[in-house]
């Protein structure tokens, strides 16, 4: 059993923003396997389906991305899971528009949400897949920026990098998170 985690913040004011891009992957491979709604669980939404590989579960913490961790907890521990079988999906500042990039560890790198998963599960060790958002513009403040719309030129890109991502998850629930940083985390992807 895997567990793919997409961050975001829920309701209607946030949806489609920045900081949503893993909520829209995830609705992307739900799509892409006709799984059945979501049903709130972990104070989240899950979803899950059968994959040739076993069962995989997709959790959108409704937490608020700060609080993510509380959710993803709750269903690790349901689950009784290991750290190799959980990947986390957010949104990235440092990467450019549109760029994948797989990790099998490390550190939030400045996003919370991500920051709290990993305090909550208590290791770095988890993967995850982040996925550019751009650069802060100058003269905007960060949080606002994560908080913005992507316009109509960044929409093609980051529909692209969603497709790409949900690919990228389907392989790493197949191959393991070493074959998805080798194939995807190249200056193409």
């Amino acid at each position: 059993m895997k567990l793919i985690v997409g961050l975001g913040n829920p309701g209607r004011k946030y949806q489609s923003t920045r900081h949503n891009v893993g909520y829209e992957v995830l609705a992307r491979l739900a799509q892409q396997h006709a799984a059945g709604p979501p049903v709130g669980k972990f104070q989240g939404e899950l979803v899950d389906y059968g994959s040739p590989s076993g069962r995989v579960l997709l959790l959108s913490p409704l937490t608020y991305m700060n609080r993510s961790g509380q959710s993803v907890r709750a269903a690790f521990d349901f689950y009784k899971l290991e750290l190799a079988d959980v990947i986390v999906v957010c949104d990235d500042l440092s990467l450019p528009l549109g760029r994948i990039r797989f990790r099998s560890h490390g550190s939030a790198g400045g996003q919370k949400g991500l920051a709290d998963v990993i305090q909550r599960l208590g290791s770095d060790q988890v993967a995850r897949l982040r996925i550019g958002i751009g650069a802060v513009p100058s003269g905007w403040d960060a949080a606002d920026f994560v908080l913005s719309r992507f316009d109509a030129d960044e929409r093609g890109e980051i529909d692209q990098a969603i497709l790409r991502a949900a690919q990228g998850l389907d392989d790493w629930v197949s191959h393991g998170i070493d074959y998805c940083m080798n194939h995807y985390n190249s200056s193409l992807s």
